[in-house]
């Protein structure tokens, strides 16, 4: 099952320090794959897949934070693991990717690793959607829009590619999660996204990915706009003082 993507992109926050931030996004014809397949910390992003060890997540996002490196992190547990040939795994860190296709996966299946993401799938139609998905992810197309959008429309390309090629499975899921390095960074509410079971999961990805995105803005102008009504009130004290002659 399942079709996925790991990216790492740095950027420059407010105070003007370099910060990167993770992302990971996966769908398959499958619910619930939010609670099975993505990680991600400040440390990186990792996806497991295929015949799926949850293990090989949580513990390859702990490895990570004890300082490895992504490919000796997840070489280390698939090393350890019986059942490896028919695992996928991948990720990336701060400065690396690593991506495995076990050669018991089931067909199609692959991965593709680029400068910063990898990309891997299996059970789907073709390797078109693993390259569409990669292609859709490098595309400048997508301007400044955050993160969580992008891996979006790369998991939208893949899925028109094809996807995954169980059509006879109506009962699907996606899911998107990103991370960042700034330790005093609140995450918006649409970093942490998941649709468990649909017939149309990335489509409902989108809305509600839009719809958080719509609700974290409106919370965001609520307290700006009351922060402005209380300094207001602070200036307007100040400009006129109790006169304690007068009282």
């Amino acid at each position: 099952m399942t079709f996925s993507i790991c990216v790492r992109e740095r950027y420059t926050d407010d105070d003007g320090d370099d910060q990167i931030r993770f992302g990971v996004a996966v769908t398959t014809r499958l619910p619930g794959v939010g609670t099975l397949c993505p990680f991600a910390s400040s440390d990186g992003a990792v996806a497991t897949q295929s015949l799926v060890n949850v293990e090989l997540g949580r513990k390859g996002i702990e490895y990570l934070g004890d300082g490895l490196a992504v490919d000796d992190a997840l070489e280390a547990l698939l090393n350890a693991d019986e059942g490896s040939a028919q695992r996928q795994l991948h990720g990336v860190d701060a400065d690396g990717t690593f991506a495995f296709s076990g050669d018991e996966c089931n067909d199609w299946y692959g991965h593709r690793e680029g400068q910063n993401y990898t990309v891997a799938g299996n059970l789907l139609t073709g390797e078109d959607a693993i390259e569409d998905t990669a292609a859709a992810y490098e595309s400048d197309a997508h301007g400044d829009a955050p993160l969580a959008e992008r891996l979006i429309d790369a998991l939208a390309a893949g899925h028109a590619a094809g996807g995954d090629k169980r059509e006879d499975l109506d009962v699907q899921s996606a899911a998107l999660l990103v991370k960042n390095t700034e330790e005093a960074a609140d995450d918006p509410y649409y970093n942490d996204l998941r649709v468990d079971a649909s017939e149309t999961p990335v489509a409902d990805l989108r809305e509600t990915y839009e719809t958080a995105k719509r609700g974290y803005e409106t919370i965001l102008e609520k307290y700006a706009e009351e922060d402005e009504d209380e300094a207001g009130d602070e200036d307007e004290n100040e400009d006129n003082p109790a006169d304690d002659a007068g009282e």
